[in-house]
């Protein structure tokens, strides 16, 4: 994944608590797949994929949050141009977050 940015990403202090949380994600993904794979009843896998979902959406706003407080500000203090554009590209990021 290619970045504009010559400087740490506003993660970066939480990165490995973001990486524990993906990797439970991921653990729970495969859960998803065995249960299929075992015939589950649908509705203990959609119950499944309803938790997953909100992990991740909890994750997304984690990174929202770090970007709006780190990118975001940091843009607007070199030029009010740069602070825009940041956030624009911040704002068509939630609106895919808000759509998906």
């Amino acid at each position: 994944m290619t970045s504009d940015h010559e400087h740490a990403p506003g993660y970066d202090a939480a990165k490995e608590d973001y990486l524990k949380r993906l990797r439970r994600i991921e653990g729970q993904v495969r859960g998803i797949a065995r249960m299929v794979d075992e015939d589950t009843y649908c509705i203990d896998v959609l119950t499944q994929i309803s938790a997953v979902t909100k992990a991740l959406q909890a994750v997304s706003i984690g990174l929202v949050e770090d970007h709006l407080g780190h990118c975001v500000v940091d843009a607007a203090r070199r030029s009010p141009e740069e602070g825009s554009a940041k956030v624009r590209e911040a704002a068509d990021a939630i609106a895919r977050l808000v759509r998906s």
